[in-house]
């Protein structure tokens, strides 16, 4: 429990050094923030491993899932933050990949549920995706924002924390087109795979991960082809994370917790 603590904190203090250093106007890339960050980052990884190696293998339930999502979506925004102007992303991802650190070290750790490795890959895929995708609709959000506030000229501090409008938008799109192929992989590697992947308690998961597949893939050929951006970008954007959401931790939450299958 003392490594889940230190990350905790890890992750408060770069959060908070995030916010000093947005209040102050200062450079976020390669500033304190990312120190503590990586730390966190690390303890996090680190409380994962020695989960599994007690437990015999690797435990990927919904509050352990949950937890790798965000060690994903921390390791990307330190990915973003250190090389340019991202870092805001971590004022909202480390509290929350602390948070779901603790709920994972709260509730124990289940024992490991014996997939095999074509099995895990698929799993891996999926959180990876997620994590991406994830990441992508935080900064859909942050793109409203501030298309928001430039449309009333409300010249907000935390405006400067971002890149330039234009950037910020390539970014959201790139973001996209990564999580959209890590999905794909998703997809497909259930298909091959998994036996039962429309079996009748999964059907309502491999409806809806689809849906949300389609929901990308069309806002990315509708960038593509039409020039989509702006608000009706974040829309779609918004909307497929949602039907993930629904898909990957919706389903989990109905089997494991309500009804207490794996």
């Amino acid at each position: 429990m003392t490594i889940v603590l230190i990350a905790s904190l890890l992750y408060v203090a770069a959060a908070g050094l995030l916010v000093r250093t947005v209040a102050r106007d200062a450079p976020t890339a390669g500033a304190t923030w990312a120190l503590p960050a990586m730390g966190a980052a690390f303890a996090h990884g680190i409380h994962h491993l020695l989960a599994w190696r007690d437990i015999g293998g690797a435990d990927l339930h919904f509050f352990a899932a949950l937890s790798l999502v965000g060690l994903g979506m921390s390791l990307l925004t330190l990915l973003f933050g250190i090389r340019g102007r991202m870092a805001a992303l971590g004022v909202l991802v480390f509290p929350l990949a602390a948070v779901s650190l603790l709920a994972y070290a709260g509730t124990g750790h289940r024992s490991a549920e014996g997939l095999d490795w074509r099995l895990q890959l698929h799993a891996w895929f999926a959180l990876l995706a997620y994590a991406t995708l994830a990441i992508a609709a935080l900064l859909a959000v942050l793109l409203w924002m501030q298309e928001r506030a430039l449309r009333r000229r409300e010249y907000h501090r935390w405006l400067r924390a971002l890149p330039p409008l234009t950037e910020l938008e390539a970014l959201v799109f790139r973001s996209i087109a990564v999580g959209f192929v890590l999905l794909t992989a998703t997809l497909l590697t259930g298909v091959l795979f998994v036996h039962d992947f429309f079996a009748q308690h999964l059907i309502h998961k491999s409806v809806l991960s689809v849906l949300s597949w389609l929901v990308f893939g069309a806002l990315l050929f509708g960038r593509w082809r039409y020039g989509w951006r702006g608000t009706s970008a974040v829309g779609w954007t918004l909307t497929a994370m949602a039907l993930l959401v629904l898909a990957f931790f919706g389903s989990k939450f109905v089997l494991e917790l309500v009804l207490q299958r794996t």
